[in-house]
């Protein structure tokens, strides 16, 4: 008989408590799959956001706690020889009804950025004008049309268009006139980043030669900023890494459950097979031979509940996808790899788990396994 099939059938002996380990470490792979397939589809979207928009680099504060940066900067950057545009932007996220939250965009009217959207209804908003644009997904859930007026933290906005974004964060955003959102945010003069496009680089002049170059002369002239690429700032920005910090610091924990019901689970199973190892290092099972069945057996929980914990995470997914106040933020779609990660995350929490069971009954002798009672 093979290993396998001698772990399955030591499992399968108390399924009761087979069963609850499995849910257990389903669990955890579901949180893992469902809140690192989050963060992931949000960091997905934001790149597509700034490729979609033609943002070629971000410029922010170097400081973490002091995110925004003067308006005046945009004079200046506008003046240097390389770049084509540079807009000022505001990023928020908002409540707009005590069902659906959302992220708001403060623009410019004139914005580089602005062209990239497709109007489907009405048009564009005016500057400092309380008018504000929805985009698709965001004016379905919240029933509105072009004319309708719509409460924003307290203030009255006529809805004046709906459009269709490059990326799920803008179909499910609103954007609003830059003045109109710094008076909602109370920032004064100041922005969240200013967004530069760059113009084409010098003939036989690589992107990334052109992009570094850039880069350089954006941070000599403002001292205190830092210009960021793109795609870089897509991955760095607060609310990205505030996700992917939960999402992490939860599926830890919960992985960390998922590794205790492993580990009692074959504790008990080795407490209650004594007798039964003790025969088997009596025909001449090995040490090695014994941890490697019992490995083999955390192993199998781990795989088994993983699988269950990517088909929950892929469940759970696929219901933020459906619900207005998540919809803009998450597809229902994981990504491959993070399913194989899931699995071979379980497969590793499983073997850590077991180690010391497996240890302990690889220690028996045999002698004192078979007086026990």
């Amino acid at each position: 008989m093979s290993f396998i099939r001698i772990a399955l059938k030591n499992l399968l002996r108390r399924r009761l408590r087979t069963v609850l380990t499995l849910c257990g470490v389903g669990v955890g792979i579901a949180a893992f799959v469902a809140l690192v397939g989050f963060s992931r589809s949000f960091e997905d979207q934001w790149a597509k956001l700034y490729e979609s928009s033609g943002t070629d680099i971000a410029v922010v504060q170097k400081t973490f706690l002091n995110t925004f940066v003067d308006e005046s900067v945009g004079e200046k950057l506008r003046s240097l020889p390389f770049v084509a545009a540079a807009d000022p932007v505001i990023v928020n996220l908002m409540d707009l009804t005590p069902e659906v939250n959302a992220l708001v965009y403060g623009w410019p009217a004139n914005s580089f950025e602005m062209d990239t959207l497709t109007l489907l209804q009405g048009r564009r908003f005016h500057d400092d004008q309380p008018e504000v644009m929805l985009g698709e997904v965001l004016a379905e859930n919240l029933g509105k049309k072009p004319g309708e007026e719509m409460d924003i933290q307290g203030a009255p906005f006529q809805v004046v268009g709906v459009f269709r974004g490059g990326s799920a964060l803008e179909a499910g955003a609103a954007v609003l006139p830059l003045r109109e959102l710094q008076k909602l945010s109370d920032l004064g003069g100041k922005v969240t980043a200013f967004h530069v496009h760059l113009r084409n680089g010098a003939e036989g002049e690589s992107d990334q030669q052109r992009m570094q170059k850039a880069r350089a002369e954006i941070e000599a002239a403002f001292p205190g900023l830092k210009a960021l690429p793109a795609s870089v700032r897509a991955r760095n920005n607060q609310l990205v890494v505030l996700a992917r910090s939960m999402a992490w610091g939860t599926s830890v924990i919960a992985l960390f459950i998922g590794a205790l019901g492993i580990a009692n689970t074959m504790a008990m199973s080795v407490f209650e097979r004594t007798k039964e190892i003790g025969v088997l290092r009596a025909l001449g099972w090995r040490r090695s031979r014994v941890m490697k069945l019992i490995l083999i057996e955390a192993a199998i929980l781990g795989l088994v509940g993983g699988c269950f914990g990517v088909v929950g995470g892929w469940l759970t997914l696929r219901i933020l996808a459906g619900l207005p106040f998540t919809a803009s933020f998450v597809t229902g779609s994981i990504p491959p790899l993070i399913c194989g990660e899931g699995l071979g995350i379980s497969v590793v929490v499983g073997l850590l788990a077991g180690f010391l069971p497996a240890q302990r009954g690889a220690r028996l002798s045999p002698v004192e396994a078979l007086r026990y009672e």
